[in-house]
C-alpha cells in the first residue's frame, strides 16, 4: 500500500486495481491525509479562499431522487430572493471580505437567461474586483455564454456520478447523464473555471463507481472538485438510505489532492453537517476552500438539500466569524482573495 500511496503523489495516477484497493482500505488513511496536506501546502500553503454562497431560489424543475428541493416534494417552503435581495448578500458579503460570490439555486424557470444576466451584470458592475460563480444547473450552451459575457466566471456544476446505470437509479429518466456531462465541456470551452464533482455513498454507489468518477475528472481537468458525504432527506425517495462515510470523503478528498494538485477543493457544509469537525477534518486532507452561507436568515432552513443541514440559524458575520476561527484552529489562514487555481 505504501508504494501505491507513493505512486499516486508522483505519478498523479494509479491503475483502476491499486486505485480500488486504497479507496476500500483506511490501512493507510494516515499516510494518506500527511501527502495530501503536504501537495496542497506545497501549492496553497496554508490559505483557505472563502466564496460566499447565496442561495436564491429552491425552486427546482428536476426531481432527482436524492434531493430535498426536488419538484415533486410538497412539503417545501418555496421561495425566492430578489435582485435586490442579491445584491444586499453581495454588499454585506464584501465588507466582511468575500470576494468571490456564489449564486446557488435550483432549476428554476422563474429566472430566465435574461434576468440571470441582469443580476450578474449588475453584480459585476457593482463588484469589478470579485469572482462570481454560478451554480445554477443545465442550460443550453448559447445561455452559458450569455451568463459568461455578463460577467460570471465561474461554474459550478457537479456530474453527481459518471456511470450511466448509477446516474439512471439516482434521477428520473427525464434527465440525462450524456447532457450533464455535455455541459461540463461547454462551459469549458466557453471559458468558464469549471467545478465538478459527486456524492460520495449515495445509494447504490460501488467503489467501481467511484472510480469511475475520478477517471471522469481526468477527461474534464476541472478547476474545481467538490465532493460531500451523501445526506439522506426525510421528503425523498431514499428515506430509508443511510448517509455517505465520512471517512471516506475524507479518503477522496485527499486521493483528489494527490491526483490533481492544482485543484480547489472545498471542505464542504456537508462535512460540517455529518462531523461537528468535518470541515476541519477536510482542510487536514487536502481541501482549501471553505464556503460560508450570505443567505438571508429568514431563508436559509428552507434551502434544505438534506437533513440537518448546520448554520442556518447564524447571521453572516457569525458564519465568517465562525470559520475564521475553525479555519485558524487547524492551522490554516483565510485569506481575502479571490483564490484562483494555480495549474503551475
Amino acid at each position: 500500500m505504501q508504494e501505491i500511496l507513493t505512486a499516486l503523489e508522483q505519478r498523479h495516477d494509479l491503475p483502476d486495481e491499486a486505485l480500488c484497493a486504497l479507496l476500500e482500505t483506511d490501512a493507510m488513511d494516515g499516510a494518506l491525509f500527511q501527502a495530501a496536506d503536504r501537495i496542497r501546502r506545497e501549492r496553497y500553503g496554508t490559505e483557505v479562499f472563502v466564496r460566499g454562497l447565496i442561495e436564491f431560489t429552491n425552486y427546482c424543475r428536476n426531481d432527482c431522487y436524492y434531493c430535498g428541493i426536488r419538484r415533486s416534494n410538497g412539503k417545501v417552503q418555496r421561495y425566492r430572493l430578489s435582485r435586490e435581495d442579491i445584491l444586499a448578500c453581495c454588499t454585506e458579503g464584501y465588507a466582511l471580505g468575500f470576494r468571490t460570490f456564489v449564486l446557488q439555486g435550483g432549476e428554476d424557470a422563474y429566472f430566465t437567461e435574461q434576468r440571470v444576466c441582469e443580476i450578474v451584470s449588475e453584480i459585476r458592475e457593482r463588484f469589478p474586483d470579485c469572482a462570481i460563480t454560478l451554480s445554477i444547473g443545465e442550460w443550453e450552451k448559447s445561455s452559458y455564454a450569455a451568463f459568461f459575457r455578463a460577467g460570471a466566471n465561474r461554474y459550478l456544476l457537479r456530474h453527481e456520478t459518471a456511470d450511466l446505470v448509477h446516474y439512471r437509479r439516482l434521477h428520473p429518466g427525464a434527465m440525462s447523464p450524456e447532457h450533464r456531462k455535455r455541459c461540463l465541456f461547454d462551459l469549458k470551452e466557453i471559458g468558464y473555471q469549471v467545478g465538478s464533482g459527486f456524492m460520495v455513498g449515495s445509494p447504490f454507489q460501488t467503489t467501481a463507481h467511484l472510480c469511475a468518477d475520478l477517471r471522469f475528472l481526468q477527461e474534464l481537468k476541472p478547476d474545481m472538485i467538490g465532493i460531500g458525504p451523501y445526506l439522506t432527506h426525510g421528503d425523498t425517495p431514499f428515506r430509508t438510505q443511510p448517509n455517505g462515510s465520512l471517512e471516506l470523503t475524507l479518503r477522496l478528498i485527499a486521493v483528489l489532492r494527490l491526483m490533481f494538485p492544482y485543484a480547489l477543493i472545498p471542505a464542504t457544509t456537508a462535512l460540517g453537517t455529518i462531523h461537528p469537525q468535518g470541515r476541519e477534518m477536510g482542510l487536514k486532507a487536502g481541501a482549501n476552500v471553505v464556503m460560508p452561507n450570505l443567505s438571508p436568515v429568514s431563508v436559509r432552513k428552507l434551502y434544505s438539500l438534506y437533513a440537518d443541514k448546520i448554520c442556518t440559524g447564524e447571521e453572516s458575520a457569525q458564519c465568517r466569524s465562525c470559520l475564521e476561527r475553525r479555519v485558524a484552529a487547524a492551522g490554516y489562514a483565510i485569506v481575502t482573495d479571490i483564490g484562483d487555481v494555480r495549474r503551475n
